[in-house]
């Protein structure tokens, strides 16, 4: 199924209600099948009854064994037809609901692509695990409407009708009771939505957190912060329970009414039919007809109820997915007209002060991380800025052409399952040699001599079965092979030893040559690699010149530079012990 989704369609986004409905017009012909199987089949319980009482009345009754036994084949033919009907509607409607859930799929995949940088600035990663879970299901599942929901209003027409001809008391009954049942259950069905919207806030915050303490575990247990975020998690929990019990008290009821009151209603019209059968208004064989039509009866008002429920969860689902497909991204890739500038432009960015001279390699020294990666952020045009290239502001060049000539290589990107060769390689196959060249620029040799396979070994998604400072690597290896003009890497040696780093700086400075190098850093082993060094203080430029000119002259970058190379050995140690 997964080729026919590779193209979801537009969604529509003008609200819940106009999602779902775009998800059923979408598979007009599937969910017109569904509609005509769930109307068949529902129609079709209708039929037992009817022969059920002909057997009665033509061959019970009269003692007529010929009659009984043909009307009795007959009942028997009935159910066994309905019993393959129904199951070419459970194999439409599941195939209608599987359509839903995964064009939904697509088309939040679609978006989180196309916000790109923006995604994690607006919306938390545990909004989107929530989506991707419980509201693609629910909102799924909605779509059952399209199928029996539909044969449950034919099936309720026709009990009428055929009660109409037993009794126009028992039909009135009928005609009127089945829109009472359901409509005692519609006040829970809004508070359902009420609850059903907070919890499912709730439960994306807590997905968000939990997404959080996962990913810095090990920061939070070197600062001791793992049992105070332990405790929040706890208290947040409790708070998600609370309002799940709520949901759950409002389900249960809606739950318990579904089943409850059909049967009430069953048992009130049988009591009026055997009341008519006794006073010899209708026949034994009818009030037999009328047990079985009311009986199966119950099925569409099981379903009308039903139905709310689904639909009341589901349009809550919707929202929040409607509510992610409006974000639209900081930048996109119609903004810009230029096709870009010619190579050999300075890189700028006013905010800081920082200038990348073309062809040489630059390093970003702070003390404060965040702020060297933000002026990347502005160079490689992730954030709105007054950023400028050979004289020319990034925010006029086509989006498409500045990602093919500038490379933020960001220490956190992510790693999709794969063979380690396809995971580097990117979306265009690789020269061998190129691969063999990149791997050795990032001192990665010893990553694929480890792997049994070499470079066609498995790679799990996020490099879950590589360490830290190997996915580290790998990430450079593929920055690498994209051959960017511009290469920005963040932190690229953070996570590995001396003796690797001193490797990889040179490698690095080798294989770039001629070629315009930014890193961020203050590491001495790659700065000493550096020409020219940056060295930043809130922000903008304090300084410039070599690794050697700053330490001679800026005691502010001496005290830096020593502090982290003293920190750096402390992490390797420790990394090592671990």
């Amino acid at each position: 199924m997964g080729d026919l989704y590779m193209d979801p369609g537009i969604p529509d986004r003008r609200g819940a209600p106009r999602y779902l409905w775009w998800l059923v017009t979408s598979q007009r012909g599937r969910v017109a099948a569904g509609a005509g199987w769930g109307t068949v089949w529902m129609v079709g319980l209708t039929l037992p009854p009817y022969l059920l009482a002909r057997a009665v009345d033509d061959g019970l009754a009269p003692g007529d064994r010929a009659a009984f036994l043909g009307w009795t084949g007959l009942l028997l033919a009935a159910g066994t037809l309905n019993a393959w009907i129904g199951m070419m509607r459970h194999r439409t409607m599941t195939r209608v609901r599987m359509d839903a859930r995964f064009r939904t799929v697509r088309v939040v995949i679609r978006q989180a692509a196309r916000l790109g940088a923006t995604l994690p600035r607006r919306v938390t990663a545990g909004e989107v695990v929530t989506i991707g879970i419980g509201d693609v299901q629910a909102i799924s599942q909605v779509l059952t409407i399209a199928g029996p929901g539909v044969g449950a209003v034919a099936a309720y027409a026709v009990v009428a009708v055929l009660l109409l001809s037993v009794s126009p008391l028992l039909a009135a009954v009928v005609l009127v009771g089945v829109p009472l049942l359901v409509g005692v259950v519609g006040p829970l069905l809004g508070r359902l939505q009420r609850v059903e919207t907070v919890y499912r806030e709730r439960q994306g915050a807590l997905a968000a957190r939990f997404v959080d303490i996962a990913g810095g575990l090990r920061v939070l247990s070197g600062l001791g912060g793992k049992d105070v975020y332990a405790a929040r998690y706890r208290r947040d929990s409790a708070a998600l329970r609370a309002e799940g019990y709520r949901v759950g008290a409002v389900s249960s009821w809606i739950d318990a009414l579904a089943v409850g009151l059909p049967a009430l209603f069953l048992a009130a019209v049988t009591w009026l039919a055997a009341r008519l059968a006794a006073q010899g208004t209708i026949s034994l064989g009818e009030l037999v007809a009328v047990y079985g039509y009311v009986a199966v009866l119950t099925v569409p008002v099981w379903f009308f109820i039903e139905g709310g429920y689904d639909l009341s969860r589901g349009l809550v689902c919707a929202r929040r997915v409607v509510r992610f497909l409006e974000l639209e991204p900081e930048l996109s890739d119609e903004d810009g007209v230029d096709e870009g500038v010619v190579a050999g432009g300075v890189l700028r960015d006013p905010a800081s002060g920082v200038e990348i001279e073309p062809g040489l390699f630059t390093a970003l020294v702070s003390a404060r991380p965040a702020e060297a990666a933000a002026v990347a952020d502005r160079l490689g045009r992730f954030t709105a800025s007054d950023a400028t290239w050979g004289g020319v502001r990034l925010d006029t060049i086509a989006l498409p052409v500045l990602r093919d000539r500038i490379l933020v290589a960001d220490n956190e990107a992510d790693l999709f399952a794969g063979t380690l060769r396809e995971t580097v390689s990117g979306r265009a196959g690789r020269d061998p040699d190129a691969v063999a060249r990149a791997v050795h620029t990032a001192a990665a040799q010893d990553i694929v001599l480890g792997l049994r396979d070499g470079l066609d070994s498995p790679v799990l998604a996020q490099g879950r079965n590589l360490s830290g400072g190997q996915r580290q690597r790998v990430r450079l290896v593929r920055a690498l092979l994209a051959e960017p003009e511009v290469l920005i890497a963040l932190e690229p040696t953070s996570a590995v030893d001396a003796h690797t780093e001193a490797a990889l700086a040179a490698r690095l400075r080798t294989a770039r040559a001629g070629r315009t190098t930014v890193v961020t850093s203050t590491s001495p082993l790659m700065l000493e690699q550096a020409d020219r060094v940056c060295f930043l203080v809130d922000g903008r430029t304090a300084a410039v010149g070599t690794h050697r000119e700053l330490l001679t002259g800026r005691s502010g970058y001496r005290d830096l530079v020593a502090r982290g190379a003293a920190e750096d050995e402390r992490d390797r140690y420790e990394e090592a012990a671990r």
